[in-house]
């Protein structure tokens, strides 16, 4: 997942990824920020720097620590459900001017294991395709665990539907038998009123 975005310094931003348990997850991210005087945005941000937070779907944080303008991080999820990568500047500038604009450029990847290139190419050829064979039996894992993860959100949601249907025809059960209890009701009032009346 590469994108950008743009937050206000001191300005918290956080975005929600849902990821199997057991998975490493990296990111990179490089700030810019805006400049008035060229009206547009300045190649790096020198001196700044950026709060990474990341948070389990049970509240537990995973990972929290400070970053230059540009950077990479990584957790390994433990649990899998939505997870919230949070990103916050350290900027100490006074708060009248602390309103400039900056923007993050976000690259996320999650179960990739990178291979070192220049390591594989020290080697001799079998340690060459050993390592990619290792890296492809850890990309099977990876695609394997988002398997396992997808069948169990598809069981909670079929069960989810099973139960709301059960509830629906309830409901429709229920509704007919009031009716029915509110006809024969109506119609044996009807009756008693023509007895009393003697209209029948």
């Amino acid at each position: 997942l590469a994108s950008y975005f743009h937050i206000g310094e001191r300005e918290e931003k956080c975005i929600i990824e849902d990821i199997p348990s057991d998975t490493l997850v990296v990111g990179n991210y490089k700030v810019q920020r805006w400049d008035i005087h060229k009206h547009g945005f300045l190649e790096s941000a020198p001196g700044l720097g950026m709060f990474v937070t990341v948070t389990s779907p049970t509240g537990e944080v995973l990972l929290s620590k400070l970053y230059g303008p540009q950077g990479t991080f990584s957790f390994t999820s433990y649990l899998s459900g939505e997870h919230i990568i949070c990103f916050q500047s350290n900027s100490t500038r006074f708060a009248v001017i602390a309103g400039s604009k900056l923007r993050i450029h976000l690259d996320i990847r999650v179960g990739e294991h990178f291979l070192d290139e220049s390591a594989i190419q020290a080697k001799d050829k079998v340690d060459e395709v050993n390592g990619r064979l290792e890296h492809l039996i850890e990309q099977i894992h990876h695609v394997t665990r988002e398997q396992d993860y997808e069948r169990e959100r598809e069981e909670k949601f079929r069960k989810t539907s099973e139960e709301t249907n059960s509830n629906i025809l309830w409901w429709a059960i229920v509704q007919t038998l009031i009716l029915i209890s509110v006809g024969i009701w109506q119609i044996k009032s009807l009756r008693d009123f023509f007895i009393a009346k003697k209209l029948v």
